[in-house]
Formats: C-alpha cells, structure tokens, sequence
C-alpha cells in the first residue's frame, strides 16, 4: 500500500494516556464535541427510521461518544479507533453504554473497518478531531467509504480542525497556539506533555496533513457528497456537515 493512503498511530505514549489534556490546550474542543451531539440530535433522516446507526470514526477517549449517545436515545453507536491507550480510556468511561448495549468500540483504523461494512448500511457518520490527522490519500479513500456505507439522504458531520484558508492568519493563530501551550505545560511543569503536543502540531502542520477548510469542503463535494456546509468555526475547530444525495 502506498504509504501516503496507509494509517498512522498518532496517539500513543503520554499523548494518549493524558489525552484530558486537549481541554487544557484547546478549550473549544469540548464545545464541538458538543456541537456534534446537538447536530445529530437535531437531525431527523429524509426516510422512515425506528433508530439511528451512527459509526464514529475516532472514539478517542469517549469524549464526542459521550455527547452523540447523550444527544437521543434511538441512537446505536459502532465507534471505531486503532489506538490502544485510547480505546481502554474509553471502555472506562463508557462503561453504561456498553453495558446497555448502545455502544460497541471497535479498535481499528478507519479506512479497513469502513471497507467491510455493506453498503447504505448507516445512518449517520459522526467524528471529531480524527480526519484532520489522516494522510490526505487515506482521508481521500476515507470520505470515498464514508459515502458508499451511508444510506442515500444519510449524515455526515465532523468537528475538527480546519486550517485558516488565509495562511498568514493560519500562522498566526498557529504561533499563538504554541505560546499557549508554553504558558499551560510551564504552568504545570510538564516538559514532557509540551514536547509531545509540540511535535504532534507540526504534523497537523505537515503538508501532508494539514486540512484546510475550503479544500476540505471540495474534496467532500468532489467526493459525491451534497448540501457540505460549515455552521461553526473559532479559529481552526469548525462543525462541517454534507448528506449522501437520496
């Protein structure tokens, strides 16, 4: 496999173990995970449906999980994510879920489990945080599975990091973001939680990486996606959603 379309494991080490930290360094994380929630919540299928099927791409530590299972109670949840410390975090804190039944974590990358779903099988795909780390090859063929497994009319919505399309305003905010998390990681005398955010920016930075939102939006749309719309953004965290054309 190419490697530009293969996955990555970004999260793992101090990275994954203290994930929390994500609320520290970016307080709108939170909020749109939130937003993802809501949105979903909000959203009624162009067809007749007695529950949702959401797949999360990116279960994370729960976090988004939580605020998608909070958001109705006709939802049942197939989260997957290919990072391990991740995955334990997230079997803690969705331990009720599980136990009901609503839930089911997958550890995975994406693009293999997407692969073996049936087609127009899902309702509503949903993630936060995960597409922006994706090599553009492998979030390319991502979007590509994204579309076939979802019904015709079905949801895509996703929280995440879109890059400023102005790149002397993305610099910016970039270089504030490092300050910021100078100032938090000093704070708590955590050079070692610093270092890794640190390196791990600069592969969101990385040309193969870095999603911006305009180009973003096209891809979902040369991709065969319809309606792609933004409804938020503070800075580079932005709620984008597009349906399947019925």
């Amino acid at each position: 496999m190419n490697p530009k379309h293969a996955a990555e494991l970004l999260f793992e080490g101090p990275l994954a173990e203290e994930y929390g930290m994500l609320a520290v360094i970016c307080p709108p994380a939170a909020e749109i995970s939130r937003r993802v929630g809501e949105y979903v919540g909000g959203w009624a299928p162009p067809y007749p449906a007695a529950s949702l099927n959401l797949l999360e791409i990116g279960s994370g530590t729960g976090i988004t999980t939580a605020c998608l299972l909070a958001s109705r109670q006709d939802t049942l949840i197939e989260s997957v994510d290919n990072a391990p410390a991740m995955q334990t975090q997230a079997r803690h804190n969705l331990t009720a879920a599980l136990a009901a039944k609503r839930l089911r974590l997958i550890e995975r990358d994406a693009l293999s489990h997407l692969r073996e779903m049936p087609d127009a099988s899902i309702d509503v795909v949903a993630s936060a945080y995960t597409l922006h780390n994706f090599l553009h090859g492998y979030r390319q063929n991502v979007l590509k599975e994204i579309l076939r497994v979802l019904k015709p009319g079905g949801l895509f919505v996703n929280g995440d990091r879109y890059a400023l399309d102005d790149a002397a305003e993305h610099l910016k905010s970039t270089q504030e973001e490092v300050r910021h998390y100078f100032r938090v990681f000093t704070e708590l005398k955590r050079p070692d939680l610093l270092e890794q955010w640190v390196i791990h920016l600069f592969s969101d930075e990385s040309e193969e990486h870095i999603m911006r939102l305009k180009p973003a939006l096209d891809m979902m749309a040369d991709t065969g996606f319809a309606n792609t719309r933004l409804h938020f953004r503070n800075g580079v965290n932005a709620l984008v959603s597009a349906v399947k054309p019925a």
